[in-house]
């Protein structure tokens, strides 16, 4: 199209409008994705939402990666071992990554990685005066450990060591994390709180040019330690570009005509375009546009406060379960959502965390045990049963009007009270939501991110335990699950806690969610993974 061809001498004479080494680029390696929410920073300290995670995840690397099936793999570190007591990691370094060539080091030319780059990046994330909302990921370091800063030590360049307080199984799931990349303390110092802007990392690629609402290039980095299976050089783009339009009916625009490679998600403005009624890619698309599918880590539903329910109906747990039978997940999630989500017919932790794919039974659409329950807690047909408050934003309101039109016809009376979403979480985070329509999403790839809501301990205010679930035997099982360094051994521990909560209907799941991906027919290589994270170095685009 020859707007494309306009658009992309437009980006030839922007990646070279300073010197470059490199003489050419190959327009048809460059993948273009628009970020509608803008990117702020590219400071990996920084990066808590997917709009800043996925370019982030393009300059920089940690000590470990996960694969699409959420597996712990090597990255910067080559291996490690976990002491017998849990509490030390040592991190065996590879000698082959490099920071990206940068006018902060010696003739300009990157340096090698080594172990104190990891004290200094990690010191880094735990001082206050960084502000990084990411903290809480180290928070379980021993910082008071022997011959460490802050829990960390450098014995060798390519050894590095952690010490914990106390063991943490899931702690290699959360090393995974941007939070824990490894940063130059040179260009650090260099810039300061400029660093988001001006990023050095160890990527597949390194930032060439980045105007702020405008456009984001990055460019290959030739000097990146990872192959492919066939021991050929990653990655195979030589570009990435990132516009910011924040318009959704613009961007679907510039997808549908040639200009952006990929979308992300279904929107109100795209989705009759691009799905049919059941939510498969519309024909008219189909050779022209790919739709790659798969399990979302974010699990959507009803919360019940449960201290705030004890001279009230919903503390009998059979009227619980009645709502939990009583309204169709199918059919809200055909009819509200376009099946652009998995109804929730097993527990709290979704099906695509590994070991929960055919886990909890949950609820079910089943009106006659609906029924029965009502009966058996003294409300037949509903007769003198109260009604019953759920809290929600406008977002959510369909699927609590379509819960609240099938639990009507049980005799189960719904009032939904709709709340500014400011307002909605004070109050939920403050115990003053007696049934609240709620999302958790994963932060790191272990069950214990969903299921350490329900301790004890975490009662909000203090914690994410906004319903205030108490049972000194869940709290056991977690505390036994956090002896155990394998995953598998936990595992069994992780679903009976996942039954209990079920059991005791704390919570009833609605859906769980789905990632949704578009992406032009010449793009090869594009996945996905439950935690949507966008992973590019395997991309390449075919002539």
């Amino acid at each position: 199209m020859q707007t494309k061809g306009i658009l992309s001498v437009i980006l030839i004479v922007g990646l070279f409008s300073c010197k470059s080494t490199i003489n050419k680029i190959d327009d048809g390696q460059v993948f273009r994705y628009n970020e509608s929410k803008g990117v702020t920073t590219l400071d990996p300290a920084f990066a808590r939402n997917l709009s800043l995670i996925w370019p982030v995840n393009q300059i920089f690397n940690g000590l470990v990666q996960l694969s699409d099936s959420l597996t712990v793999m090597s990255c910067i570190a080559k291996r490690w071992d976990i002491s017998p007591d849990g509490l030390v990691y040592t991190f065996y370094l590879r000698g082959d990554v490099y920071f990206h060539n940068h006018s902060v080091f010696t003739n300009s030319q990157g340096r090698r990685v080594v172990a104190s780059d990891f004290v200094y990046s990690f010191s880094r994330i735990m001082d206050s005066k960084t502000a990084s909302p990411g903290s809480w990921v180290l928070s379980m370091l021993d910082r008071n450990a022997e011959a460490t800063v802050n829990g960390c030590s450098a014995p060798a360049d390519s050894v590095f060591v952690v010490h914990l307080q106390k063991p943490f199984p899931p702690f290699l799931g959360l090393l995974s994390m941007p939070y824990c990349f490894v940063v130059p303390h040179e260009a650090v110092e260099r810039y300061g709180q400029d660093f988001g802007r001006n990023p050095v990392g160890t990527g597949p690629f390194y930032m060439k040019f980045w105007k702020e609402g405008e456009k984001l290039v990055l460019r290959k980095n030739n000097r990146y330690f990872e192959k492919d299976s066939k021991g050929d050089a990653l990655p195979y783009l030589e570009a990435v570009t990132v516009t910011f339009i924040a318009d959704k009916q613009s961007e679907f625009l510039e997808f549908v005509n040639g200009n952006v490679d990929f979308l992300s998600g279904v929107h109100s403005a795209s989705k009759d375009e691009l799905l049919t009624r059941t939510g498969d890619l519309n024909p008219k698309y189909r050779e022209r546009v790919k739709m790659i599918t798969g399990p979302y880590l974010n699990t959507e539903y009803l919360g019940i406060l449960i201290d705030s329910v004890k001279n009230s109906t919903l503390a009998d747990v059979r009227i619980r379960k009645a709502i939990g039978y009583g309204f169709d997940r199918r059919s809200m999630m055909l009819y509200l959502r376009s099946n652009m989500g998995y109804p929730a017919h097993q527990g709290f932790v979704p099906p695509g965390m590994p070991g929960f794919e055919n886990s909890t039974s949950g609820f079910d659409y089943n009106p006659d045990l609906s029924r029965k329950l009502l009966v058996e807690a003294g409300f037949p047909n509903g007769k003198g049963l109260p009604p019953i408050k759920i809290s929600t934003t406008d977002d959510y309101l369909d699927i609590c009007e379509f819960i609240q039109h099938q639990l009507g016809e049980l005799g189960i009376a719904i009032n939904i009270e709709v709340l500014p979403g400011a307002a909605y979480r004070e109050m939920m985070a403050n115990s003053k939501l007696q049934m609240f329509r709620g999302s958790w999403v994963a932060d790191y790839a272990d069950p214990e991110n969903y299921l350490s809501l329900f301790l004890t301990k975490n009662h909000s205010p203090q914690g994410p335990n906004y319903t205030h679930f108490s049972n000194s035997n869940y709290d056991k099982l977690y505390n036994q699950a956090m002896t155990m360094p394998d995953y598998a051994e936990r595992l069994s521990i992780y679903q009976a806690m996942d039954s209990m909560v079920l059991s005791n209907a704390v919570v009833l799941p609605l859906y769980y969610d789905k990632v949704v991906r578009f992406v032009s027919a010449e793009v090869e290589g594009m996945t996905v993974n439950p935690m949507n994270l966008l992973v590019l170095k395997y991309v390449s685009k075919r002539d």
